[in-house]
């Protein structure tokens, strides 16, 4: 979580939401790949941290299914995010903060959990949650 949150911070230097993420290999220390929100960089809408961490892992493994990884995201992965990780097959997710706005771990949906898919990974949250929700009060605040 701690490089997720380094992440976060950048996005925050770049003027955006701090948001971060890294997918770790099977073995549950390699970090394949990271990102953090790009929207106000690159203006796409999808450039969300989950979506550009599951893309970079993908081209590093030469493969779509991100079977037996691990994303680590600061905050609950949204609508958009909960669906490419149900679709890159990632076998974990853990997150910091919760989204009670937007979030589709657990809080406002449960998409990654639900029943009716083909792919349910594990979630684990609220792992540093006071130190990932503060960087994104801290943010807003500011604005």
């Amino acid at each position: 979580m701690r490089l997720a949150l380094a992440e976060a911070r950048d996005a925050a230097r770049d003027g955006d939401v701090p948001v971060g993420a890294v997918v770790l290999a099977p073995d549950g220390s390699t970090v394949l790949a990271a990102g953090h929100n790009e929207r106000e960089a690159t203006g796409d809408p999808t450039a969300h941290a989950e979506v550009l961490a599951i893309r970079r892992a993908a081209a590093r493994l030469g493969a779509w299914r991100l079977t037996d990884c691990t994303l680590v995201v600061t905050l609950e992965p949204c609508v958009m995010c909960a669906g490419a990780l149900v679709q890159s097959r990632v076998d974990r997710v853990v997150y910091g903060a919760r989204d009670e706005k937007a979030g589709a771990a657990g809080s406002l949906w449960d998409v990654v959990r639900d029943r009716r898919l083909n792919h349910r990974p594990e979630v684990i949250e609220g792992v540093l949650a006071a130190e990932c929700a503060g960087l994104l009060t801290g943010f807003f605040r500011g604005r």
